[in-house]
């Protein structure tokens, strides 16, 4: 039974304000796909371009399979991404037109499978970041208060 596999990029979410997802394939070689299942993915500095009607990933770091010899890639060689072509198409548009940018915020099996989780974003400016983060810090410290609550 395949193992389930799912990493995330934590730091998408930080950087940027997540509009919309979507699911999609990954082509993906052999050796690739055994070392995605290892876990040995970064999706830190990854970004997605639309050329030609179709959709790719670069930047994605897929380290190489210890046991691959001669059939391993290049680490962050630019793969494809299966989409359907009107999907991709209304993408195209919202990257143009609005300024967005797509940027891959998981990789996960389903089934057999290998999939990519997009995001379609919009950068944050850097007062943004800090309102994330005290909102963030504001609902923790009310955890922490109602936890202590809960015990006395």
């Amino acid at each position: 039974m395949a193992k389930n596999v799912n990493i995330q990029n934590r730091q998408a979410r930080h950087e940027y304000t997540v509009l919309e997802t979507f699911e999609c394939g990954i082509e993906l070689a052999g050796t690739e796909v055994k070392s995605v299942r290892a876990g040995s993915v970064s999706l830190k500095e990854a970004f997605c371009v639309i050329e030609n009607g179709e959709i790719f990933v670069r930047q994605m770091h897929i380290s190489p399979y210890e046991h691959g010899n001669i059939f391993n890639k290049d680490p962050l060689r630019v793969r494809r991404l299966l989409m359907h072509k009107s999907e991709i198409r209304r993408l195209y548009g919202q990257v143009k037109q609005k300024g967005l940018t797509l940027i891959p915020l998981s990789v996960y099996s389903k089934g057999s499978l290998m999939k990519v989780q997009l995001g379609l974003c919009k950068g944050k400016k850097l007062y943004d970041k800090r309102d994330s983060e005290a909102s963030r810090d504001a609902a923790r410290e009310v955890q922490r208060v109602v936890k202590e609550s809960g015990r006395e």
